[in-house]
């Protein structure tokens, strides 16, 4: 199964490091990041682990959930959590589940059916209030995360869905934004009173107030 863009996320009922969740009510009316690991005691796992709990805070002040998955038993995870704390500087502040079935990854299609499913359960999955999929990322085993680019990813969206812009490349919040094609000059004078420039008709740079 491969999930599309603006796509509904599959609801699940699992164990999690801070207990039973139902996913969809978990989320509520909030965003949600869901990651999943391939093995517990991975190295480049417990950093990744270690990064989004410093982070958590940053996530939180935007509105946005984070939620780990391991394919290991709950009992692992929380040995694991010890690990993370002790050798990252930052405790596991977020729920971690354990998907030892396979029920979650198998829904998000994160599993490979040629492929070892520690090595392959590896993704990133931006999850709005409607519970709609708006990003997916996959990476290989070797190579870890970056979470300041996943917090610059939820900046863009929020910023996308509040002003009807379009975020350029390497955008950050205080830069300049597009406006879509789709949005007319007419519409675009009542919607951006500032005004923009335009070096091509189709290219119309504008900055949102503070």
């Amino acid at each position: 199964m491969t999930l599309q863009l603006n796509q509904t996320v599959p609801d699940f009922s699992v164990a999690t490091t801070e207990g039973p969740i139902d996913f969809h009510d978990w989320i509520g009316d909030q965003w949600a990041i869901l990651f999943s690991h391939p093995a517990d005691y991975t190295p480049v796992c417990t950093t990744e682990l270690g990064e989004a709990s410093r982070l958590q805070p940053e996530f939180a002040a935007r509105g946005v959930k984070l939620i780990g998955l391991s394919v290991d038993p709950l009992d692992d995870h929380l040995g694991w959590a010890d690990d993370i704390r002790d050798t990252q500087g930052h405790a596991l502040n977020f729920p971690l589940i354990a998907d030892q079935d396979r029920i979650v990854s198998t829904a998000y299609g994160m599993v490979h059916p040629e492929a070892d499913p520690k090595v392959t359960v590896r993704a990133v999955f931006v999850i709005d209030p409607q519970k709609r999929l708006r990003l997916s990322l996959t990476y290989p085993p070797s190579v870890g995360r970056n979470f300041d680019e996943i917090l610059r990813v939820v900046d863009a969206l929020q910023t996308s869905d509040r002003a009807t812009v379009a975020t350029p490349v390497n955008w950050r919040p205080g830069e300049r934004v597009i406006i879509p094609p789709a949005v007319s000059d007419e519409r675009a004078r009542e919607l951006f009173p500032q005004g923009w420039e335009a070096p091509r008709p189709y290219l119309r740079y504008t900055l949102l107030p503070s």
